[in-house]
């Protein structure tokens, strides 16, 4: 059973919707990934670090305007901050909850929040050796021949598919 939209984003028993939680969570890793603290995010934002707690803990829905200054702050496009949101989570917005049953075959990409690259500590530690490159023109190089490797070896899996399929 589906539960009813409450006031202010917020579901029948008063807990933030799982969207807005969702949407804090990836402010909050992105900001953790940048060593940036709450209070330098909110000065950056020109808010207080009570209202940035309140956003990364989806207590606090995030208008459009303001998760544009977010992601501007960031540095990642906006749809960063909903990537990896699993289908409990998606099927809980107020478009979804507020649906008829029969509007609502839209086809989503299902995703798998274990599968999440940014979740594991391999990805942030890779991170945060990259931001620790002070000369940025090496970071740069380094950052390009990653680029540059993923794209050949991406090419050579998908060489190793077609002979292993004796294509």
């Amino acid at each position: 059973m589906k539960q009813k939209k409450s006031i202010r984003g917020r579901i029948d028993d008063n807990t933030p919707n799982p969207v807005d939680v969702h949407v804090g969570k990836r402010i909050r890793l992105r900001r953790t990934i940048l060593h940036i603290t709450q209070q330098q995010m909110a000065d950056m934002l020109g808010l207080t670090f009570q209202q940035v707690q309140k956003y990364e803990k989806g207590m606090n829905r995030v208008g459009a305007s303001r998760l544009w200054d977010i992601s501007r702050v960031l540095e990642v496009p906006m749809g960063f901050f909903f990537e990896d949101m699993d289908d409990d989570v998606a099927s809980q917005s107020p478009r979804m909850i507020n649906a008829l049953p029969d509007i609502l075959q839209v086809s989503e990409r299902q995703f798998s929040f274990d599968e999440d690259p940014m979740k594991k500590e391999e990805t942030l530690e890779l991170i945060r050796a990259y931001y620790k490159i002070t000369n940025r023109a090496i970071a740069k190089q380094m950052f390009d021949l990653m680029v540059s490797l993923s794209k050949s070896t991406a090419g050579l899996s998908r060489m190793d598919d077609k002979l292993k399929n004796g294509k």
